[in-house]
């Protein structure tokens, strides 16, 4: 059965400079990420600091995005918010531009039932004519979709896969009882990210694969068909991934983008920069992992 992807995507970062979005980077770093083995960009979503991003440079983003992704990797927009109106009409300009799917995130602050969920996606499902990926991340969102409601939402021809950070094992066993082959699950969360393979998931919509992208491909390879290499990079892995934890997504990956070459360290409010030791942390990590790669 064919997915919108297989492997590793990148929730990619958006650089900035002098408060501006500095798209020479923004358009250095998805030539680099489609040179190294990234399976799909997904562009203004948590990671691109969507929600400080206004309509018209989400616009270029995209626009950038769908000239270096060329049709050869998909190209998927966050176009979720807590407002629906607002959510349909952000998910049609995108289809317009030619995007391949989009990632629609449940709503949040006001948040809804499980029945308002429902209604929510079905109205951005019908709304547009390309693949949906429904964002359940109960940490940012305070709710999650339930078996039941992907049950029904997996029934609309355009709702075809799930990101799921939920970090919930029993909770995605659940969930892949009431889809069919043809509905895709991708991880959220690095630090999940082979355990996710062996459970059956398709692939991994990943921060850190802004910086290493071959490693995540290579990991979801590796875990179809050579688990004991799998579990070595993994673990090699890890230390960098637990690393990133020591504040918000995207605050401690955007040391990593801009520390190999894509912009300055720098993102919009209320987001603040580490402090140096804790950059310096973060950067020894993944030297290590480039030493030894």
């Amino acid at each position: 059965m064919s997915h919108l992807f297989t492997g590793a995507a990148a929730a990619v970062t958006t650089p900035f400079i002098n408060n501006a979005v500095d798209y020479e980077a923004f358009r250095a770093h998805l030539t680099f990420l489609k040179n190294n083995s990234i399976q799909s960009f997904v562009i203004n979503g948590t990671t691109g600091e969507g929600s400080t991003l206004t309509s018209e440079e989400k616009v270029n983003c995209l626009k950038i995005a769908l000239e270096v992704a060329g049709g050869d990797i998909p190209v998927i927009a966050g176009t979720g918010s807590n407002n629906t109106a607002q959510t349909v009409a952000a998910s049609k300009e995108a289809e317009a531009l030619g995007v391949d799917a989009l990632l629609v995130i449940t709503p949040y602050y006001n948040k809804t039932s499980q029945k308002g969920l429902i209604a929510h996606f079905t109205a951005v499902a019908d709304a547009v004519n390309i693949p949906v990926v429904l964002y359940d991340v109960p940490s940012r969102t305070g709710m999650t979709i339930e078996p039941e409601t992907l049950k029904i939402l997996a029934q609309h021809p355009t709702i075809t896969a799930l990101k799921d950070a939920t970090g919930d094992f029993a909770h995605f066993s659940r969930l892949q009882a009431v889809v069919d082959e043809s509905f895709a699950f991708y991880s959220g969360n690095d630090d999940l990210a082979l355990p996710y393979f062996a459970q059956g998931g398709h692939g991994i919509i990943s921060v850190l694969a802004n910086a290493l992208p071959n490693e995540y491909q290579d990991l979801y390879e590796k875990a179809q068909t050579a688990p004991k290499e799998a579990l070595q990079l993994h673990q090699t892995l890890f230390p960098l991934v637990d690393a990133l934890g020591v504040d918000v997504n995207p605050i401690p990956i955007k040391v990593l983008v801009s520390h190999i070459g894509f912009g300055e360290y720098a993102m919009r409010l209320p987001l603040v920069p580490l402090e140096q030791t804790e950059i310096d942390k973060v950067i020894t990590q993944f030297d290590l992992i480039r030493k030894d790669g």
